[in-house]
């Protein structure tokens, strides 16, 4: 469903991304991680074409995208890790104004945010103001905003950030239901007993570059040591990257 070929991305002299491929089938989803100051977000915001790769392709089903225009980017929904909701509005109002942005409207749009608010479990607070949300609440809208046009592909950039353990449970549900439907995810944290938790495929990327790319056993048997248990995921991460401070 979404192949990405040798992105690379500088600013200036710094190279954020370099030189970085994977792919991600339908029904998957897939665990990026890295230190602060990998290239995670940048390669997500290449993907969603808020960025624009200096070089390196990124094919939805096999055709790559083509610019700002591209319809096929129709087909990516993108969750952000700063929230995109308006303060002051309801939850319904601020997906009624993220809805029109795809060019929704009438029945299809209210079918649209009627299904968003029931899978977040949020159709009781439509009428609420997002001021009065929790944090937990905000995220999970947050998440509602990026399926409203029926994405093929997610991109959730840490969407659990600072919300409590019911409303992070609440979140990784509403991801296995998306994988039910044939959903394929891209979900970045640098919390690893998420990725342990849900990610089918682990790719670890470090200064720009990728590093790892397996399913978590697969990580683990690299580290593995003769006679020991398999080592946790956090474990293995700090192997591969290494323990220095990177903020």
């Amino acid at each position: 469903m979404l192949e990405i070929n040798h992105l690379r991305k500088t600013f200036g002299r710094l190279v954020a991304v370099d030189d970085v491929s994977f792919t991600l089938q339908r029904g998957q989803l897939l665990g990026l991680l890295g230190p602060n100051g990998a290239g995670k977000t940048t390669t997500v915001s290449m993907i969603a074409g808020i960025a624009t790769p200096d070089s390196g392709h990124v094919l939805i089903a096999g055709r790559a995208l083509s610019g700002d225009t591209d319809p096929a980017k129709r087909r990516i929904g993108l969750v952000p890790q700063d929230l995109a909701l308006y303060e002051e509005l309801t939850a319904r109002d601020n997906l009624r104004f993220f809805g029109a942005l795809y060019n929704l409207a009438g029945g299809a749009l209210d079918r649209a945010i009627g299904a968003a608010l029931e899978l977040v479990e949020l159709a009781d607070r439509r009428n609420d103001r997002v001021k009065d949300f929790s944090g937990g609440m905000k995220r999970r809208l947050n998440l509602a905003a990026g399926l409203l046009h029926d994405p093929d592909i997610l991109l959730l950039d840490e969407p659990t950030v600072g919300v409590d353990p019911q409303s992070r449970n609440a979140i990784f549900d509403n991801l296995e239901v998306l994988k039910g439907r044939g959903k394929a995810l891209l979900y970045t944290t640098h919390y690893m007993e998420e990725a342990e938790r849900l990610a089918d495929r682990i790719v670890v990327i470090d200064h720009g570059r990728v590093i790892a790319d397996d399913t978590l056993a697969g990580l683990q048997s690299r580290v593995a040591a003769a006679g020991s248990p398999p080592a946790n995921l956090e474990a293995v991460f700090l192997t591969l990257t290494g323990r220095s401070l990177r903020d």
